[in-house]
């Protein structure tokens, strides 16, 4: 009866893990697939921003940013969309940001908080992933650190002032926080089994070189 019992146990250990393998190799094929999309967009918005780049730089600082201020409230995207791509420099990563937070957007790669802000808005700007996937050695990530957001209208960059630790139903971390502030989450503790009781909180502001045009 033990042995049988071993053998059973063995067997649905196999099966638990070889299921695990599966979904994570499901989930690098999907966020693989979704930075050649934004890689591409982000291309083709470079491309065609050339040409108003000479022409912005002819009529002077106060017209490029006008035109910058212009492309960020056409830029609407809606849910499930590629954005652009969220690189962090410290831990050579490159990443798909998706508009939204539900469980499909996440096995594609960055999720956006659609009910907050993006860069040039001047307020919160929440991202969100998976730790185990997009936000794997995030442990290794200190003040000082860097966040690159790379979206069609432009690229911003942002540093690390301060984290957090908060339980995972504290909805507190969403909110207005009067000032641009890029906000990332994912779960915590970081080698934890199951589903996390935590989330890690790291605030970003930006920095005195953004390229915002």
């Amino acid at each position: 009866m033990r042995r049988k019992l071993g053998i059973f146990l063995t067997i649905a250990g196999a099966a638990v893990l070889i299921f695990a393998i599966m979904q994570y190799a499901e989930h690098q094929m999907n966020i693989k697939k979704a930075l050649a999309e934004a890689d591409a967009l982000i291309r083709q918005s470079d491309r065609e921003g050339t040409a108003d780049k000479v022409s912005a730089s002819q009529r002077g600082k106060a017209s490029s940013l006008s035109d910058r201020l212009a492309d960020r409230k056409a830029f609407k995207p809606k849910p499930n969309d590629i954005i652009g791509m969220l690189q962090i420099p410290k831990l050579k990563a490159e990443l798909p940001i998706i508009e939204g937070t539900d469980e499909e957007m996440l096995k594609k790669g960055v999720g956006h908080y659609s009910t907050t802000a993006f860069p040039m808005d001047n307020e919160q700007i929440l991202l969100s992933g998976h730790r185990e996937t997009v936000f794997r050695n995030f442990d290794k990530l200190a003040l000082g650190d860097r966040f690159v957001v790379k979206l069609p209208y432009g690229t911003f960059e942002y540093e690390i002032k301060s984290t957090d630790i908060v339980d995972k139903n504290d909805t507190s971390v969403i909110r207005s926080m009067g000032t641009e502030a890029l906000v990332v989450s994912t779960c915590y503790p970081f080698r934890y089994v199951g589903d996390a009781p935590e989330r890690y909180i790291l605030y970003a502001y930006p920095v005195e070189d953004n390229k915002n045009f």
